[in-house]
This record gives structure tokens, sequence and C-alpha cells, in this order.
């Protein structure tokens, strides 16, 4: 199991728990709201609900090739939350790297941050961007879709 499931497989067990002691107690329609609201936390901190990353290496060369951004995230970051949750259906153009699963993704976001892996990183044209603001990748998506289409 990786680092990343650590928190939503604590979420899920909390949620069970509670959930069955609201059972025992003989509040079966109590139970079910705390269980639903811990899957949906448990949901929205896995990996699951960014899109498939690829290795830092496959990213490099990617926005080489086509100019899209490179996010560098990790499960449980909520600033990496909040900009896949504000760049919407746009989030799928972009190339992902979850730093935990990939050691060299590690390295670069350590190498523009002082050696702290301070993430979201957003690579735009090769220079770093630490936690930007989530309309400016959205324009960078934009630019890169019409770069690609012009």
């Amino acid at each position: 199991m990786t680092r990343a499931w650590i928190l939503p497989l604590l979420l899920m067990a909390c949620g069970a728990l509670v959930a069955t002691a609201q059972f025992v107690r003989g509040s079966a329609v109590g139970a079910v709201p705390f269980l639903l609201l811990f899957a949906l936390l448990a949901g929205m901190n896995s990996p699951l609900v960014f899109p498939k990353s690829v290795t830092e290496a496959e990213a490099r060369r990617r926005s080489q090739a086509d100019g899209r951004p490179v996010v560098y995230w990790r499960a449980g970051c909520k600033y990496c939350l909040r900009l896949r949750f504000r760049l919407g259906p746009s989030a799928r153009q972009a190339y992902w790297v979850d730093i935990w699963r990939d050691p060299a993704g590690a390295a670069a976001v350590r190498a523009v941050n002082d050696g702290d892996e301070t993430v979201p990183t957003v690579v735009v044209a090769g220079r770093p961007h630490v936690n930007p603001d989530p309309a400016w990748v959205r324009a960078r998506l934009r630019e890169s879709r019409s770069a690609e289409a012009g």
C-alpha cells in the first residue's frame, strides 16, 4: 500500500466506526449519513479524483512537444485538491505527476523549491510556479489548446 492511500483508508475506517456506533445505539438511519460523509471525504482525498499520473520524464517530454503544463501533486494535499477541482474538466489536459509515486518527480519539485516538496508545483514552458492561482493555470491550458489548434 502506498502512502497516498493511508488518509482515505483512515477516513473510511473512522466512518465505519462512527456508523457502527450509531447502528449499535439503535440508529440505523443516523449511521448512513456518517458513512456517506466519510466515504465522500475519503474519495476526495484519494488519488482517484486526479487525472492519471505519468512519470516525470514522460510529462516533461510531452510538455516540450505540445506546450501543456506539468502539474506535480500528491494525494492528501488540500492545495492540489483545490487546483484539481477549480480546473474542472480542463485538468485532464495537463500532465499530472504524483510525487509520491515517482521519485524523479519528487526530485524535480525539491530542485525548484529549495529542497522542499511543495505542491502543487506547475511547470509551464520550463518555468516552475508554486501553488499558482487555478485561473492562471486554466489560462495556460487554454493557450496550449489554441497553440495546438493553430
